[in-house]
């Protein structure tokens, strides 16, 4: 156990797919948590099923994120962990040609406005309780070019910068509040599904095909699993990270190997 008994935790796009892991595991691990995301049924389903707490959100809406926090502080009385993850791939075939500026503000506007905007709240309400610790999902993206989804790749590398921008300031402030990122290679959730599904109609290869050479990508053999993710987030939120920040925790079974 990690020593999350009392600590109350906030994870966006928790609904299904990594956040749904995440929620769970900090859950096991003695958090209160709640989670956001714009999945009303679903959110409502992991709620019942898991004993956490679910609010609609759209990360994106600047104007959400106060009564967000404002909500978990009224019921919970804090906000001691936030966890960043809600985010949107897009087309899976998003070239530089193709993508149209639309979907690449909409990429955006979820993927690096929905941090800045959840991290920037998460500053006021942990000054309140007195620190905490946020976690931005970044990408294994972020390292690599992603000529395919350029948005999505960009929008990733943005959320590494911006998370060590964030731990800097934060530590500078004397504010005892970490924030990391951790970066997730090939997660099977219906996103990554989704996007299969795009890839093998424009390539004309079949979803097996696609998987396997996805597979042989990675080092270790094998997907990442979501509950890997969720561990890593439980490490970085604990106190056993407790001089962890600014830091990228790869989980891509050895894609990167940086």
């Amino acid at each position: 156990m990690l020593g999350l008994d009392n600590k109350v935790a906030l994870v966006t796009g928790g609904a299904s797919g990594i956040g749904k892991a995440i929620a769970i595991r900090l859950a096991a691990e003695g958090a209160k948590v709640f989670i956001t995301d714009t999945q009303v049924a679903l959110g409502g389903e992991v709620a019942s099923e898991h004993g956490v707490s679910f609010l609609e959100q759209d990360v994106s809406d600047e104007k959400q994120w106060p009564e967000i926090v404002r909500k978990v502080e009224e019921v919970a009385g804090r906000l001691d962990i936030l966890v960043n993850n809600a985010g949107i791939l897009g087309s899976a075939d998003a070239n530089p040609e193709n993508t149209t500026l639309a979907d690449w503000r909409k990429i955006f506007s979820v993927n690096l406005d929905g941090v800045f905007l959840g991290c920037q709240a998460a500053i006021a309400a942990m000054r309140r309780a007195g620190g905490g610790a946020i976690v931005n999902i970044a990408s294994i993206t972020a390292h690599m070019p992603t000529s395919s989804i350029v948005a999505y790749g960009a929008s990733k590398a943005a959320v590494r910068q911006f998370t060590k921008s964030m731990a800097e300031y934060c530590a500078r402030q004397k504010l005892n509040i970490r924030c990391n990122s951790v970066d997730p290679g090939f997660v099977r959730t219906p996103a990554l599904d989704r996007g299969y599904v795009d890839i093998a109609k424009a390539s004309g290869l079949s979803i097996d095909q696609i998987m396997a050479a996805a597979t042989a990508r990675i080092p270790l053999g094998d997907y990442t699993r979501a509950e890997d993710i969720a561990a890593a987030v439980a490490f970085l939120v604990s106190d056993d990270s407790r001089h962890v920040t600014g830091a990228k925790l790869l989980v891509d079974g050895g894609i990167i190997m940086d």
